[in-house]
Formats: C-alpha cells, structure tokens, sequence
C-alpha cells in the first residue's frame, strides 16, 4: 500500500532543471515512436534499454487518482487497477513505459494478453522508461539522460516497488544487443541522451533494433494468388511426424512469388493434410523454407514470421 512506502529526501528543486517548464498537469501527451534500425548507433552520444514486448502505457498521477492510457489514449485504467493502485500519493508526474508479463526471463506478450482476457493482474509489471511531467513542470525539453535520472530519482524517494520497476539502460548497444540475442529478448531500444522528449514524432533519436531468429521449415500448403502466392503453410518435422506452426505472407517478391507458385504446383497433394480449410492447397513437403520470426506463441505458431528463400540443400 502506498502508506507503507518507505519514502526518502525531499523533491528536486525542478526550477533548477534546464529545460524543465512550469505547466498544467497535462492530458494525454501523443508518445514518441522509434525508427527500425539494423544495428545500434555507436557512440557516448546513446544509451541503450531493452525493448519489451507488452502495452506501451502512459501513467497519470495526481489529486484525483492514476490514469493509464494506451499508445492510442485509450484509457485502460480499469483492465490495470493493480499497476494504478501502486502510483497512490506520489505526487504529479506523467510516465512513459510498458506494462509486461515476465515468462522466464523475458517479456512475453501472448501471456500477457492471456492474463488480461481471463482478469488475471499478478503477473503484471510497469517498467518506467521516461518521465515526462513532475510536481508542476513539463520535462519534455530536458535532455533524456536528466529525465531519467529525476525518474529514477522519483521512483527511490516516494518508495516505489514492483510492480512498478524502473527501466534501466547501458551505454554500449553493442554488448546489449548481444546480451538481447543471447536472451531472446525483442529487442533494444536505443536513445539520444542529450535529446528532448518528442511527442507524436517516429525521429532517428529513438531507435529500436529487433533481434530475430531463423530457422527452416517444411512448406506443406500455400494460399493460390494472381500470378502467385499469397502465404506459404509451415510445418516443422519431429519425430511422429510433421507439426503445424503457421504461415508466412510477407517476404516475397512479385519474383519468388510467381516462382514459389510454379514450384508448388508440380508438387502433388499430401496423403495427410495437416488442416481443413479450402482456400489452403496442400501439397507434399518437398520444399523446405528459411525463415525469420521473433517467437513462438503459446499454441506453437511462428510469430511475425518473413520468408528469407527457400533451402536449396
């Protein structure tokens, strides 16, 4: 409960903040996106954090309570009373971060969206990654590296705890993003320290680099489109046989495409379909895909799956 917080030192001086404006407690600030990127920038000039896979939620807190909003401003604040309840009696401030569910050791958004649709709000973490307004003042012009620094500061003085965590970062993206892969992490997110907060903007001063993995799979069915194919139906083969793991629509060129198709139309059909519906065509699986997806769900389908070609070998 927020009475029983442990709280310590009194609240910063915000007028000595560069940056830092007098202002209205805001409404719904539109939130910064990141730029897809390959790798990290290198440089002093970033810091890196890990990007989580969950809501992207905007907190609320004043006089009349805590509000939570979504990316879009929905207000969500009854599915997350938990994470709401935990902001009581800190004051004024506006944060920016993402409500996840941690499945051993990395955010894993199908169990989140499983905890939500059946009520279920233990599991849930707020893990704050910026502070936008405090106690009376806009922050959205203080550079990232002070923003953090009153949020962390913020979050230790008022006695936050889990579920509220403060997103930390590092200052080589490259050894995170290596540690990111190794952990299977989506991701990283990487920052402009010395950048202001810029609402509604997708700039180069966020950046978010996703990790990947790739694996082959057997092409057992297709969805027939003009002059070539839709989607390719996956399977993966184990020792009783070959088991479902989705499809893939995206990664084809007009090319591959109109090559995939003439491919497959000289395979004959499968003595075993692997499903039902008729717009699939099955086929025997003779052909083997690479592929590059970010997870498995829990009902073990590829998740955002691109094809990369087929295995020739």
């Amino acid at each position: 409960m927020a009475g029983r917080r442990k709280r310590s030192g009194k609240s910063p001086d915000l007028r000595t903040v560069e940056g830092a404006v007098p202002a209205a407690m805001p409404g719904f600030i539109q939130p910064q996106l990141a730029t897809l990127k390959p790798k990290p920038p290198a440089g002093e000039a970033w810091i890196h954090e890990i990007k989580f896979d969950g809501y992207r939620s905007q907190i609320h807190v004043s006089a009349d309570g805590t509000r939570i909003f979504t990316r879009k401003g929905l207000n969500w604040t009854k599915r997350f009373t938990g994470i709401a309840a935990a902001w009581a009696g800190i004051g004024q401030a506006v944060v920016d971060g993402e409500i996840v569910v941690v499945v051993d050791s990395r955010t894993d958004f199908g169990a989140l969206q499983a905890d939500l649709a059946a009520g279920r709000q233990g599991r849930l973490l707020y893990y704050a990654f910026d502070l936008l307004h405090l106690d009376g003042y806009d922050l959205r012009k203080v550079p990232l590296r002070e923003r953090k620094r009153l949020l962390k500061e913020m979050i230790e003085r008022t006695g936050l705890g889990p579920p509220i965590l403060y997103s930390d970062h590092m200052d080589d993206g490259v050894v995170m993003f290596a540690g990111a892969e190794r952990l299977r992490w989506e991701g990283i997110v990487s920052k402009r320290a010395d950048a202001p907060y810029r609402s509604g903007d997708r700039s180069d001063s966020w950046q978010k680099i996703k990790t990947a993995r790739r694996e082959q799979f057997e092409i057992v069915g297709f969805v027939p489109a003009m002059g070539g194919i839709a989607a390719l139906h996956l399977g993966k083969r184990e020792a009783d046989g070959i088991r479902y793991v989705g499809k893939v629509g995206t990664g084809f060129t007009m090319k591959v495409s109109a090559d995939l198709r003439r491919r497959l139309d000289a395979l004959p059909a499968p003595k075993t379909k692997l499903g039902t519906k008729r717009h699939i065509r099955w086929v025997e699986p003779e052909l083997v895909a690479e592929v590059e997806y970010r997870d498995i769900t829990g009902d073990g389908l590829l998740r955002h799956p691109s094809f990369k070609g087929l295995a020739e070998d």
